[in-house]
């Protein structure tokens, strides 16, 4: 693997149960706990990876269809079943579930035609997300010396 391949994300906490993610070109996102009696409103990392499901096929939908027609709406929504057992916590019943609509006219026709295509292409092929959760790959968790 070559250096280009490396992705990479830097969790900092920044007060009890409250994170922020760095990326390598300086973007940040917090997050934390999402407790209610708190009223937090961040997400959780649980709700990072349904948003990273359903963004990574997002942005090749989009790619493919915006060419031909700006749609009048597009919303992805992304849901899943928490389950704790035998295997430990999990999500099951992962389900990414695309709502576009395009404007009438020739190019929006080709970009609702393709539409179900570039959806299954994602899933099947680009989005390293989905590809990565459904084919599985180990982790590891490791401590730094102190």
């Amino acid at each position: 693997m070559t250096d280009d391949s490396l992705r990479s994300v830097t969790v900092e906490r920044t007060s009890t149960g409250h994170f922020t993610a760095t990326n390598s070109r300086g973007g940040t996102i917090s997050f934390g706990t999402g407790s209610d009696a708190a009223g937090d409103t961040e997400f959780t990392p649980v709700e990072l990876l349904l948003a990273a499901l359903g963004g990574c096929t997002a942005v090749d939908v989009d790619i493919a269809t915006s060419r031909h027609a700006e749609p009048d709406g597009f919303s992805v929504t992304v849901t899943g079943n928490k389950v704790a057992d035998e295997l430990g916590n999990r999500l099951t019943d992962l389900a990414v579930t695309f709502s576009v609509t395009f404007p009438d006219g020739e190019g929006a026709d080709r970009a609702r035609a393709i539409l179900p295509r570039a959806v299954k292409t994602s899933h099947d092929r680009l989005c390293t997300v989905s590809r990565t959760v459904e084919i599985g790959t180990p982790v590891t968790a490791t401590v730094e010396d102190v």
